[in-house]
């Protein structure tokens, strides 16, 4: 069947158009925790430098009188254990509860990470003061020999963030550029024009600071999110959007904050699907399922973080056989795959989608995974000239 000749290219965009007509019509969901009388949730909110200045004065503050009430020194700060989230059927993402420990600076296994909040604090402060940004990285080392490892201070720049009801981007801390965007899609940055469709095979890096986003312009019919940079290369050197209208977007693997954000200011600006092309297997679907329904790393700024209504485009566990993607090109999964695979089937936002659930069987009990790049055992170029115009054409997205 890959190699019947092609319809025309109005033929292939008519389920597609169909759908970007469904987007258009919806009515956006502008449900909150707060209208579902969710009460031991919590939730953060986006603010200026001055609520942020004040916030952590105010913590700062309830730090020294409790030193001079004689109760010692410590913060109390919200739990981000798995144990502490909270799916939310009705908003399609997850939260975080209400629960909070104390980082006592008098307690061993504590007191290092009572000293680094202090510093993340102060170092914060100065950042709003002086209305500057700077990534984390460059916030690591600013104190190398206290936080010995980024990922110390990266974790505690989130319980800072949930500490005082904040955004992570309030706190002028952005992380480095790492996702990429190419298409049919132009818009300002910080004042300076932006034109997608003309920045090459390597795309335009998406901005660390969203914010500075603005006037977004786009004759694009849908988002296609990869995985991977691999096919996202594929899709631009092919100029896969000139032919079917469409914007590209990856982060590279595991998605980061700010091409979370930028995927979900589009969506929300354009009301345009948003389709998604990962590997076949559970990691390229726990992928997805950060980009729709959040992280537990950051489910406390989960309302500005997702895009519920992505469609998993493939590739699909279905897809192998029906595309006869050769045994060579498939790859067994490992132990460490099934778990994962099964931890999946037992998630409740996995369990509220039959076509999810289908295809998670398939995969765990074939125990066969294949990446994007298997297609190119019928040629480079099968993804863009086969594959993905006869997924569209039929509308196959689940």
């Amino acid at each position: 069947r890959s190699r019947t000749a092609f319809p025309n290219q109005q033929e292939i965009m008519k389920k597609v158009e169909q759908l970007e007509r469904a987007v258009k019509a919806k009515k956006e969901e502008t449900r909150t925790l707060k209208d579902l009388s969710l009460s031991n949730v919590r939730e953060v909110v986006d603010k200026d430098a001055q609520a942020v200045l004040d916030e952590i004065e105010s913590s700062i503050l309830k730090v020294a009188m409790s030193i001079l009430r004689g109760d010692g020194f410590s913060y109390a700060v919200p739990n981000r254990t798995k144990t502490n989230q909270l799916y939310v059927p009705e908003l399609d993402r997850i939260v975080l509860k209400d629960s909070v420990s104390q980082r006592q600076f008098a307690n061993t296994s504590t007191c290092r990470k009572t000293v680094i909040t202090t510093r993340i604090l102060q170092l914060v402060h100065e950042l709003c003061l002086k209305r500057i940004h700077v990534t984390k990285r460059d916030l690591f080392y600013t104190d190398v020999k206290l936080f010995q490892d980024q990922s110390n201070s990266d974790t505690v720049l989130d319980d800072i963030a949930c500490m005082l009801t904040c955004t992570r981007s309030s706190l002028n801390v952005v992380a480095s550029e790492k996702g990429v965007v190419v298409g049919r899609l132009q818009f300002a940055e910080d004042g300076d024009e932006i034109d997608c469709s003309r920045m090459g095979v390597g795309g335009k890096a998406i901005p660390p600071n969203v914010d500075k986003v603005s006037n977004i312009r786009s004759d694009a019919k849908f988002i296609l999110l990869v995985e991977k940079d691999a096919a996202f290369m594929r899709l631009a050197e092919d100029r896969f959007y000139t032919t079917y209208p469409c914007i590209i977007i990856t982060a590279k693997g595991q998605p980061d904050v700010a091409t979370r954000l930028f995927l979900r200011k589009l969506r929300y600006t354009l009301k345009i699907p948003v389709l998604a092309l990962v590997d076949s297997d559970p990691y390229g679907l726990k992928i997805l399922s950060v980009y729709m329904k959040g992280s537990m790393n950051m489910s406390y700024d989960s309302s500005n973080l997702t895009t519920p209504d992505i469609k998993w485009l493939g590739v699909r566990p279905s897809d192998l056989d029906r595309f006869n993607i050769p045994q060579q090109c498939r790859l067994p999964m490992t132990e460490e795959d099934i778990k994962t695979g099964k931890k999946l089937l037992e998630e409740e936002f996995v369990r509220c989608n039959p076509d999810w659930v289908r295809e998670l069987e398939i995969m765990v009990s074939t125990k066969v995974k294949a990446e994007i790049q298997a297609l190119s055992s019928f040629g480079f170029q099968y993804l863009t000239s086969t594959y993905l115009p006869l997924k569209l054409q039929e509308g196959d997205w689940v």
